[in-house]
């Protein structure tokens, strides 16, 4: 099959009696390889074509000579194998026959070279200079179309255009697309614009459970993320006696959360912010149902069993469940244990055991083990693990606890 059509036709050079044309080799050249291109010029106003060079060449530039001043010339270029001509690739405008001075040139400032971002309701004043002899012709696009000239005000120079929208609207978002010309010879620049607002709150924030001083909340994206990506969402809680709201967790990366340290008694209500790089959402969602922290009591049961029964392994029958807790505040890390002998406890923080350490109080009480960690600090973050150990063997149960 014949070769595809020339790719990037464009004019490097122009002068008062001949112009320079590049060009890339095609995609496809076919089995047979490629034997050339052939360049082809007709004046403006006619539809006689003549090749102006008289065999194939394989170089990607040619220089049009002996045209005359003032001469619109249109261009055309095939490729050509033994299989065929390709189908031509054309200049969208004529050649016009002048001197360049300057060839068109946009200097694209750097912060323009990465997404324009403002705010719903700013702003947006942009100045691009450019350069060239004599003066281009500048045009901008938005998706190929033109400008909605009731949105967008554009004035230009002949050093530089001016890009401004009073009230910059989400609709304004988008790919804008700068075009600077002389005859043939042009220059492209994109400009990427985002307008954000604050996205909408969270949806369907409820609680999912409340055990110990601990709650669960799950809740799903804002329909409406503001244009922009959610970084995260801010956790408050508020309690029934003070009626005041205060945050637990910031820019939280999931859609559910735990909630520990909450004080036994109290009745606590939950809300949730969206946030994107423009900030928290104007409402929160607040969470269905209220959580009601209760005083538990752990009591003892004796166990009925026979004398041959007596003897056991250690076996946990509560395990240690992670919890996230606020710097600063004091927490307790609870599970159960059984088993006769009675198992010695060992406590380990990253799988070093915990000693003597004003930090840590280690009790057992009933089967019913705690760790108390006083006070703490980010560093003292990790995996914990309870270990319960008697001579018929051992058992252990881990958790992780985050430090906000």
């Amino acid at each position: 099959e014949p070769p595809s059509s020339p790719l990037a036709l464009a004019v490097e050079e122009v002068t008062e009696n001949s112009f320079t044309l590049t060009w890339r080799a095609p995609e496809r050249t076919g089995k047979a390889g490629l034997d050339g291109y052939v360049v082809e010029i007709c004046k403006d106003g006619s539809s006689d074509w003549k090749a102006v060079n008289q065999e194939p060449f394989l170089s990607t530039r040619y220089t049009v000579p002996n045209l005359s001043s003032g001469d619109k010339i249109h261009v055309r270029v095939t490729a050509v194998s033994a299989s065929g001509a390709s189908a031509p690739a054309r200049l969208e405008q004529p050649v016009l026959i002048r001197e360049i001075l300057q060839l068109p040139k946009i200097r694209m400032p750097r912060h323009l070279r990465e997404t324009y971002v403002r705010r719903v309701g700013d702003a947006v004043n942009i100045m691009i200079p450019f350069q060239g002899k004599p003066q281009p012709e500048v045009t901008w696009t938005k998706g190929e179309q033109p400008l909605d000239t009731s949105r967008v005000n554009i004035r230009t120079t002949a050093k530089d255009t001016i890009f401004y929208i009073r009230q910059a609207q989400r609709e304004d978002s988008g790919q804008y697309q700068l075009t600077v010309r002389i005859n043939g010879a042009e220059d492209k620049a994109t400009l990427h614009i985002q307008v954000v607002e604050p996205p909408g709150p969270p949806q369907n924030v409820k609680l999912v459970d409340v055990w110990g001083f601990n709650v669960a909340l799950e809740w799903s994206p804002p329909v409406d993320n503001g244009n922009a990506e959610i970084k995260g969402y801010r956790v408050q809680k508020s309690d029934k006696k003070s009626g005041k709201w205060f945050t637990v967790l910031e820019r939280c990366s999931r859609t559910s959360c735990t909630i520990s340290d909450l004080i036994i008694g109290n009745t606590y209500s939950f809300r949730v912010f969206s946030e994107n790089s423009c900030g928290l959402s104007e409402s929160a969602a607040v969470a269905s149902g209220v959580a009601h922290v209760e005083k538990t009591k752990t009591t003892y049961q004796p166990e009925k069993i026979r004398q041959r029964d007596m003897l056991e392994p250690p076996k946990f029958t509560q395990p240690l469940t992670d919890r996230t807790t606020t710097r600063g505040y004091s927490t307790h890390l609870f599970c159960s244990v059984r088993g006769f002998p009675q198992p010695k406890i060992i406590w380990l923080k990253n799988q070093m055991e915990i000693r003597e350490d004003p930090k840590y109080i280690a009790m057992i009480e009933q089967g019913v083990c705690s760790l108390e960690i006083r006070k703490p600090s980010p560093f003292d973050g990790g995996v914990y693990t309870c270990k319960a150990v008697n001579p018929l063997g051992e058992a252990s149960v881990d958790c992780r606890l985050d430090v906000k």
